[in-house]
């Protein structure tokens, strides 16, 4: 038996005949194409690692996480079950009427004009369950719950 040995690596030919490594040419295709972060994205990362920011983006957190203490008590008003908005600007619940993620869409959307992210999006253990988000307004999240809490107490 012959020795053990690695192969070659593997190499292009170029347009004058010349053999090259490929692992060279990538690298230089990426050292071209790329040459770092642009100074304006690292600009903004050091914008909001300052006081501002950091306040800014707390004052935001904050309100997200309030919309979502808005719909958690909502759902808590009307004996949902539900899981998230402490930790996290999504909630998640239980369809309602034992509807299926998709026809609850459907009637949320049509009877109240509120749109959400069916579970089965997310595979078919999520096909029972319906998310909303908090990244809205304060008062977009109080009109939308008020429309819900009207659709479910019908």
């Amino acid at each position: 038996m012959g020795e053990n040995r690695l192969p070659k690596a593997i190499t292009s030919v170029s347009s004058d005949g010349r053999e090259m490594s490929l692992n060279k040419m990538w690298n230089r295709r990426q050292c071209t194409k790329f040459n770092g972060v642009p100074y304006v994205i690292q600009r903004a990362a050091e914008a909001v690692f300052s006081d501002e920011g950091i306040k800014e983006a707390k004052a935001m957190t904050d309100a997200y996480m309030q919309n979502a203490r808005i719909i958690s008590d909502t759902m808590e008003e009307l004996g949902i079950r539900y899981t998230g908005g402490i930790n996290s600007p999504y909630i998640w619940f239980e369809c309602p009427f034992g509807m299926n993620s998709w026809d609850f869409f459907d009637y949320l959307l049509e009877k109240a004009g509120v749109v959400g992210t069916p579970g089965a999006g997310f595979g078919s253990s999520g096909d029972n369950w319906f998310r909303l988000t908090a990244f809205n307004s304060k008062e977009n999240t109080v009109e939308a719950m008020e429309r819900f809490r009207s659709l479910l107490k019908e």
